[in-house]
């Protein structure tokens, strides 16, 4: 079963200085939700993929239960260590079948675990989300989680009005990680997306129905981006979302981007881990 991109943690100290980051960047964010084990979180919707600013702002709520430890303990251990992305999540039709899967394949990492909370509209009327999660482990990469995930109120939880960016942006373009040695990662990432690796000089890159998944060493990231790496101390770190842009232009009239050259040329613009708390953000045109 292929596995598209589905949403991506970006865990900070300061969620409310995320959103806010965020916001400049010209971005749609919602409101501030919390879960019961004690992470809080906000969400930037787009067309079938989010990206998840996150926090753990109640640790007194942790539990012995599947998330507070694969979900909230992870990322407060994560967040010593640095800010930045720390889960991939994948997008799921059955997740019990996904858990099935990765078992089969040694990479299972949870029984498959199901939540519920109160979402919201944009009109402020209150709905139920709920989703099914079964996680998946890189033993040689500690500094990410990956995870499938299965909504089970999708019409509540995808709207249009939260998917309209002041900067243009229209969809999710990819993912890019590194690794000191990206070959070691390939089994895995072949197995957790269901999909065939096309190996490169630097690393491989893997299309999912939703989105592209890369991995690549520092030296190459930072050759093509011209931006530094996240340290690779633990085999390999999430580095950066691409997303991707119907006009250019647009990105002229957001004040944390204003100036940057390039964008009418084709040319992706790029905001740095030192600026986006730990992430590196890639706008580029869409293809």
């Amino acid at each position: 079963m292929l596995r598209g991109l589905d949403h991506i943690v970006h865990a900070v100290h300061d969620l409310d200085a995320a959103a806010e980051l965020y916001r400049r960047l010209g971005f749609t964010v919602g409101a501030r939700n919390r879960h019961p084990w004690g992470t809080h979180n906000y969400l930037v919707q787009l067309p079938g993929f989010f990206v998840e600013l996150l926090t753990l702002a109640e640790p007194d709520k942790l539990g012995n239960d599947g998330f507070s430890q694969l979900f909230g303990a992870y990322n407060r251990d994560f967040l010593m260590r640095q800010e930045g992305l720390s889960l991939l999540i994948l997008e799921s039709r059955d997740a019990g079948a996904d858990e099935a899967a990765f078992r089969a394949a040694g990479i299972a990492a949870s029984d498959t675990m199901r939540f519920e909370r109160e979402g919201r509209r944009p009109d402020g009327t209150a709905v139920k989300v709920a989703f099914s999660l079964a996680f998946a482990e890189d033993k040689q990469a500690p500094d990410i989680h990956f995870a499938v995930c299965q909504q089970h109120y999708p019409e509540n939880f995808w709207n249009p009005a939260f998917q309209n960016h002041a900067n243009g942006v229209t969809g999710i373009a990819g993912v890019i990680a590194v690794a000191d040695n990206p070959p070691a990662h390939r089994v895995f990432f072949e197995a957790v997306t269901g999909a065939a690796a096309r190996a490169g000089k630097d690393g491989f890159l893997i299309s999912t129905p939703h989105g592209e998944i890369e991995v690549v060493t520092p030296q190459a990231f930072t050759a093509r981006l011209g931006v530094a790496a996240p340290d690779v101390k633990r085999g390999a770190r999430l580095a950066a979302i691409r997303f991707t842009v119907a006009d250019a232009g647009l990105l002229q009239d957001v004040p944390e981007l204003a100036g940057i050259a390039g964008v009418y040329e084709g040319n992706p613009a790029i905001i740095g881990a030192d600026d986006a708390m730990g992430a590196v953000i890639i706008f580029e045109s869409a293809r």
